[in-house]
């Protein structure tokens, strides 16, 4: 999943619309310009795309936490490269989802895992128990998170 794909479909869930990104990546210590914003949400496919770099999705995700939870005086830098358990991590603590939240988001995606399953996926990487977030459950996760929002703003 590339990190355009992220950002379209965090976009999407969370019912957001363009001036509304542009403030959280402001927030995030980036700014940009709406013209710069449709390049990054176009399809691979369609000319003028425009790859989404680490960084950028980083200052995004550090947005949407200090948009839902406010300020951190002890904030820590922003990631300059990104994996999914990183991203994951980072959309949990912006949307502040327990444990139940995220099997029940995970199952709205359509993909069941199990509580140890999920909290191997929070562990620090070294750990004998940290396991890699695959693309699907990303991408089912994203999904899911969709479908529930949408669902309770209808």
């Amino acid at each position: 999943m590339t990190n355009n794909d992220i950002l379209r479909r965090l976009r999407y869930a969370l019912n957001l619309d363009n001036a509304g990104v542009i403030r959280l990546f402001t927030l995030g210590g980036h700014g940009l310009s709406q013209e710069d914003l449709d390049l990054l949400l176009k399809k691979d496919d369609e000319p003028g795309f425009v790859d989404c770099p680490d960084v950028l999705l980083s200052a995004f995700l550090d947005g949407l936490i200090t948009s839902r939870r406010g300020v951190r005086e002890m904030a820590p830098e922003t990631a300059e490269t990104l994996n999914n358990n990183l991203i994951l991590r980072k959309i949990r603590i912006a949307l502040e989802l327990k444990d139940s939240d995220m099997i029940r988001v995970l199952d709205a995606g359509g993909m069941e895992i199990s509580k140890s399953e999920l909290s191997a996926l929070f562990r620090k990487q070294g750990h004998r128990n940290f396991v890699y977030c695959r693309d699907q459950l990303l991408r089912k996760f994203l999904s899911g998170l969709a479908k529930i929002s949408r669902e309770e703003l209808s």
